[in-house]
């Protein structure tokens, strides 16, 4: 037992070893600096600031695919970086910025929704996650389906 502990133990230790550094990515600088004894200087970070957090697409016709643009600013000290942005379904997806947003500059986040097999009034979210505090933002967007007269017959 002891050998197999030991050999399992070798082969972590070179397996880790052998895989080398990875690549960073803008969401590997993902940083907060804070303690839960010291808290942290909310003037020391970025702070995302929407035009707008609902957007209601209005009445569509049910198969439709519908986008709208979230524009943001970043208020804060430090540079806004965006980590991921997704929603509750598959229905509804987004495109947001890779680069960090330096304090002082706008950018947005692209959110595409579709109404295939949806009706009726439909609201969705997306959790848009950075490095601020608090590092989630939710936006949210809203549509009434129409469905056509021939689709309802069938």
């Amino acid at each position: 037992m002891k050998r197999v502990f030991i050999s399992f133990s070798m082969f972590c230790l070179v397996f880790i070893v052998s895989c080398g550094p990875k690549q960073s990515s803008p969401t590997d600088m993902v940083n907060i600096p804070a303690t839960a004894s010291e808290g942290v200087n909310k003037s020391d970070l970025p702070d995302m600031k929407f035009d707008e957090t609902v957007f209601d697409f209005g009445t569509i016709t049910q198969g439709e695919k519908v986008t709208h643009d979230f524009k943001f600013e970043n208020n804060g000290s430090k540079e806004l970086i965006i980590s991921s942005a997704y929603a509750d379904c598959g229905c509804t997806t987004s495109q947001v910025p890779r680069q960090p947003i330096p304090p002082g500059e706008s950018n947005s986040i692209r959110v595409t929704f579709d109404s295939d097999k949806k009706t009726g009034m439909v609201t969705k979210e997306i959790s848009v996650l950075t490095n601020c505090i608090p590092n989630k933002k939710v936006i949210k967007i809203k549509a009434n389906i129409f469905v056509p007269q021939s689709k309802n017959s069938n």
